[in-house]
Formats: structure tokens, C-alpha cells, sequence
């Protein structure tokens, strides 16, 4: 198996990288309850959704209008902001490389073409949001929201997207496992079983009420000829949780800043569960007290299962400066400590 790299159609594609037989993802539960979804929430997710276009216009003559290529998807969140891929929306200069496009047009569902300018990015996590200009607004008549809360797997969800440059199409399917990871970004992925191509980055995926719990990132499939089209049923979206936050901080104008808790981590046996102990401490953990070999126990209430549900913690529910609760095993005595993060 490999990673098709991500999914837009005219982007550059990642190095291909083996995924481990040996990994695991979790199915929907047995007695998962089926969601009823409506037609008004399929008709608000499908006048939400728009395609992010290729500029096929030609600079020899400017008169002539470039043919309609959709390159990626996208989705009006409200007020003209238009949320993709940053992938999608990337373009290869000659001088300077690869590089965010400031402008873009988008497609909306009864086909009008609308200029957008960028706000603000995220390479980080894959996260791009752009404006349509003023004039053209009023054409954006159904936006969406993001979800409260987090997923759980066995969530029934759906994508409305430009699969392979075509559409608006929709794919329905269920929440596999919600915390699992890939190399092309720094944290966690969700992943869905649901049918995606090329050109589905960017889209929204959506719960049975037809908000935003993830936004389309890349697919996993197994081995094809180059020339083949590269589609499947194992989907992975940047978390929407998150996807919130960098929006949230582009609209502020202001870069997002993750927290940092001064602790570098190891794996280590306790009893006959593996656990995350501390390999390192500085910084603010050193201040708070936490030791060399303190076995992380729970930060908030919220118990450390692995090193990277810590780290997801850290990036997608706190901000620099806030006091955290941290408890630890010291020997045979378990300690709490408040821990008052950093940023970087």
C-alpha cells in the first residue's frame, strides 16, 4: 500500500512511503446508531461546497477565456471565507518553487466564477482560507460551521467534492480511526470509509447535522499504474477541531502558536501496561516539578495514553500561557503538578 500523496488533482504529489502492514484501523462499533440525514442537509453541504479552479488562462492572448479545470474543493464557511487544502491551492514557479497562490477563483454550485484573495495559511496542517471579494459575496447565499466537540469513530459522515476534477459529487461512509497519522502532516489525521479521488482536497467532511469535522487531506491506495486515477475508500481529513483554531487565528490576524510543555518523552513498562515517562524535562515542566523518569499519567483529568495523544492535546485544546494540571507517577507515589505552558 501507499499514500497517493494528496489529492489534488494538479498538485505536485508526495514521495510515496510504505504503510505498515501492522497497523490497525478501528471499524465502526456494532451497535453504532445510524443518523438519519436529511435532504436540506445534503442541499446546504452541496450550495456550501465549491471547486477551486486552474488557471488555464494563457498570457498570449489575455482576450481569450482559459477553460473551466477544477484542481481541488473547497467549502463557504460565512461572510465570503472559503476554506481549502493549502495543497490545492499551491502553485509551481520557476523562480521561487512551489508557492501559495494570493489569489484563486473558485466555482460555486450554479456555476458562477468568483475571484478570492488569501487571508491566511497553515503548512503546518494543510489549512488555507481565502475571501471573496466584496461585489461578489451575495453570490455565497449557504455557508456551514465547524462541529462542537471532537469525532468518535463509527460516525456516520459525508463529503460533497470535485473528485478527479468532476461534480459536485457526494460519498457517505462512517469514522474509522480518528487518531491516526500520516507523513505529510505534524499531528493527527481522521479517517473516514468513504469513496475519494483526486480533487476531493479541501472539501469539507461533514456529521449527519451537516457541520465541519474535517477538511479532506490525502488518501491511502493500494498499488496502480502512474497513469491510473488515483481513488479510494481509506480518506484521511485534517481534524476540524484544529482546522477551527487556524481559522479562528487567520481571521485575528495573528500567526497560530502551539503549546509547549518542556518535556521530551519515552516509552516504558509499567506493571504490564506501556506507558510515557519523561526522558527530558526543562523548561516549564522543570518548573513545575516534574522530574526525570516521572511516568505521565493524565493532564487535565484526561489520561496520557501515548506520547502522541499528549502532543494532540497540547496543539488542539490549549494555548501558551494556560495553567495545566499534570500528574505523573513518581515511584510508588502519584503527584500533580501545574504546569503554565509555553509557546513556540
Amino acid at each position: 500500500m501507499r499514500i497517493s500523496g494528496f489529492f489534488c488533482s494538479q498538485s505536485p504529489r508526495l514521495p510515496a512511503f510504505v504503510v505498515w502492514a501492522g497497523v490497525a484501523f478501528f471499524t465502526a462499533p456494532l451497535n453504532a446508531e445510524p443518523t438519519p440525514l436529511s435532504q436540506d442537509t445534503f442541499l446546504r453541504a452541496k450550495h456550501a461546497t465549491v471547486g477551486i479552479l486552474e488557471d488555464t488562462q494563457d498570457q498570449r492572448t489575455p482576450e481569450k477565456p482559459g477553460k473551466i479545470v477544477v484542481r481541488g474543493t473547497g467549502f463557504h464557511l460565512r461572510d465570503g471565507y472559503v476554506i481549502t487544502a493549502r495543497h490545492a491551492a499551491e502553485k509551481h514557479d520557476t523562480s521561487t518553487g512551489t508557492i501559495i497562490q494570493k489569489h484563486v477563483r473558485i466555482l460555486t454550485n450554479d456555476l458562477h466564477e468568483l475571484p478570492a484573495d488569501l487571508v491566511g495559511d497553515s503548512a503546518f496542517m494543510d489549512v488555507v482560507l481565502y475571501r471573496v471579494a466584496e461585489p461578489h459575496r451575495s453570490k455565497l447565499q449557504t455557508g456551514t460551521a465547524f462541529a462542537a466537540g471532537d469525532v468518535a469513530p463509527g460516525m456516520e459522515v459525508f463529503t460533497v467534492g470535485y473528485p478527479l476534477g468532476w461534480g459536485p459529487t457526494m460519498a457517505f461512509g462512517r469514522l474509522g480511526n480518528t487518531n491516526t497519522f500520516l507523513q505529510t502532516v505534524e499531528t493527527r489525521l481522521i479517517q473516514a470509509d468513504l469513496s475519494a479521488c483526486s480533487g476531493n482536497s479541501g472539501g469539507g467532511l461533514f456529521n449527519a447535522q451537516g457541520d465541519i469535522v474535517g477538511i479532506m487531506h490525502a488518501i491511502i491506495q493500494t498499488e496502480k499504474e502512474e497513469t491510473q486515477a488515483h481513488c479510494s475508500r481509506m480518506t484521511f481529513a485534517i481534524p476540524g477541531i484544529l482546522a477551527e483554531r487556524i481559522v479562528n487565528a487567520a481571521l485575528a490576524g495573528k500567526p497560530l502558536a502551539f503549546s509547549k510543555m518542556g518535556i521530551h518523552m519515552t516509552s516504558v513498562k509499567d506493571g504490564t501496561k506501556w506507558r510515557i515517562a519523561v526522558k527530558d524535562v526543562a523548561d516549564q515542566a522543570k518548573e513545575a516539578g516534574i522530574q526525570k523518569h516521572d511516568i505521565l499519567l493524565a493532564i487535565e483529568d484526561q489520561e496520557i495514553l501515548d506520547a502522541a495523544q499528549l502532543k494532540n492535546y497540547l496543539i488542539e485544546r490549549t494555548t501558551p500561557g494556560q495553567r495545566v494540571s499534570v500528574k505523573v507517577r513518581r515511584v510508588d507515589a502519584d503527584l500533580t503538578f501545574t504546569v503554565i505552558l509555553g509557546g513556540g
